[in-house]
């Protein structure tokens, strides 16, 4: 079909306490499942390095031209699936896998503080939410001043919003990974039924039914 959706999702390699890393355990699942026939999806691996993040980013949009970047991360404290808002340019202290972390502390020099995503969290979250898939989803507001932060900023402002971010909790904490994978193609799937419809955040600002957890 030469007019098939691209998708790239991403996940992490292990950092820290995390020697697994639930979020490219949960990408692999979500590659096994697909996202159908109409969708040509993309899977990739970051380090969790800024430079190479800064370098990777800018390749994958370019090559690929998605309809959608989605970047998945895991995070300590969810116990959910958390779809995040934002993304931040300044706030980044904590050192990579390199040891490195920018001297500025942000992304962009001269970019904006934030840049939302057009996708309206809340939106995804509720319909997920109602169609008893058996996962439990949330929005957040702070994707974490970390990796995670950087790589979703990155992609906001290479995909003019078209990227989404999505925190995994560790896995077993509650979820296995086959668990992850389909709450991954879930939210992924009610994105790209957003973004064909043309809805975005700014039209949608009345549907607020899902709660919302910070990240840190």
């Amino acid at each position: 079909m030469a007019n098939k959706k691209k998708v790239v999702v991403t996940g992490f390699e292990p950092f820290g306490s995390h020697a697994v890393n639930s979020s490219w355990v949960a990408v692999q699942e979500l590659e096994r499942l697909g996202l159908g026939e109409e969708v040509d999806l993309h899977v990739c691996e970051l380090p969790v390095d800024y430079l190479a993040v800064q370098n990777i980013l800018p390749s994958l949009w370019k090559e690929h031209q998605p309809q959608l970047a989605v970047h998945v991360g895991v995070s300590g404290i969810a116990t959910s699936v958390t779809l995040e808002q934002y993304g931040h340019n300044q706030g980044y202290q904590r050192l990579d896998n390199r040891s490195f972390c920018p001297a500025s502390r942000c992304c962009m020099e001269d970019g904006p503080d934030e840049i939302r995503s057009v996708i309206d969290m809340d939106m995804v979250c509720k319909r997920v939410s109602g169609s008893n898939i058996g996962i439990t989803v949330s929005v957040s507001k702070d994707a974490g001043r970390y990796l995670c932060d950087y790589t979703y900023y990155t992609s906001l402002h290479q995909g003019q919003g078209r990227s989404a971010f999505v925190h995994v909790p560790p896995l077993g904490a509650p979820y296995s990974s086959g668990e992850l994978g389909r709450g991954l193609q879930a939210v992924i799937k009610e994105m790209l039924s957003l973004l064909e419809a043309g809805y975005t955040e700014e039209e949608l600002k009345d549907n607020k039914h899902c709660r919302h957890r910070e990240q840190h």
